[in-house]
């Protein structure tokens, strides 16, 4: 009989099918990621491994697992797989395409709204009992409404994310390597090159995918573009933004900002 081990627990449905088609499967039952020592023990006789995006399958770890014929990654991208070595074992590897789009999508312009509409700064102050009343100038924020959105990687989650957009009333503009003529012609939105992109956006979601070409795509040249009063919101992986880089560049306009407001307060 077939022997399926999943590093995780995941949803009921999924152990109904494997129940029906009469596969023996196991897996981890603690809710936090498999520790490396038990994975490697759990998969030496397994014929399939159903892993989480949590878990690097390298090829240390197949190369302890003789029988495994197919790694089913729980998740749409597969980087946590060496995918070359996995061909090489004749393993093959699938992931769960397109099943989060839509989910994605409603997460990013949930991220987008608040910070443009300062929700989070709004919770800590009614949680911290710091709330003194309505002033005129308190967390105003700023709308969307004929702000310039500028989407990196118009591919399924972005052109998603372009519909939600648009609803708001913004600007559209995207880059990616090919023509996307679904969102030009449904929601105004513009092609333009990186650069323009990066200076021209209030707005900046990223949906490109994680690669060799793409690691650190967002690096000190390319951050430095952006401006400073710009919302940038990356549900992509976050290996495509140099976030060393970019700590340093916040620390540095946190200061900017303090040192403002000191010279403020000394000039009244």
């Amino acid at each position: 009989m077939m022997k399926v081990f999943i590093t995780r627990d995941i949803p009921e449905v999924a152990y109904k099918l494997l129940k029906k088609n009469r596969i023996n499967f196991d897996y981890y039952k603690e809710d936090c990621p498999i520790p490396k020592s038990i994975l490697q023990k759990k998969v030496k006789d397994c014929d399939a491994l159903i892993p989480l995006l949590t878990d690097q399958i390298d090829s240390h770890l197949m190369d302890k697992m003789p029988n495994c014929k197919v790694i089913a990654n729980f998740a749409v991208g597969y980087n946590n797989v060496d995918v070359e070595y996995a061909k090489d074992k004749k393993i093959l590897v699938t992931n769960t395409p397109n099943v989060l789009t839509e989910s994605t999508a409603d997460l990013t312009i949930a991220l987008v709204l608040s910070c443009a509409r300062r929700l989070y700064e709004a919770e800590r102050i009614v949680r911290l009992q710091k709330y003194k009343g309505w002033k005129p100038k308190m967390l105003l924020g700023v709308e969307m409404k004929g702000k310039v959105f500028g989407i990196l990687g118009a591919g399924r989650i972005g052109s998603a994310v372009s519909v939600r957009a648009h609803a708001f009333g913004a600007k559209i503009i995207y880059y990616d390597s090919h023509k996307n003529y679904d969102i030009e012609n449904g929601f105004y939105a513009r092609k333009v090159t990186l650069n323009t992109l990066l200076r021209k956006s209030d707005f900046i979601s990223v949906h490109l995918p994680l690669n060799k070409n793409t690691h650190h795509f967002l690096n000190k040249e390319r951050l430095s573009l952006i401006k400073l009063t710009a919302i940038l919101v990356n549900t992509a992986r976050g290996e495509i933004i140099d976030e060393s880089f970019l700590i340093k560049m916040l620390k540095k306009i946190k200061s900017a900002v303090q040192d403002l407001m000191f010279m403020k307060m000394n000039l009244q």
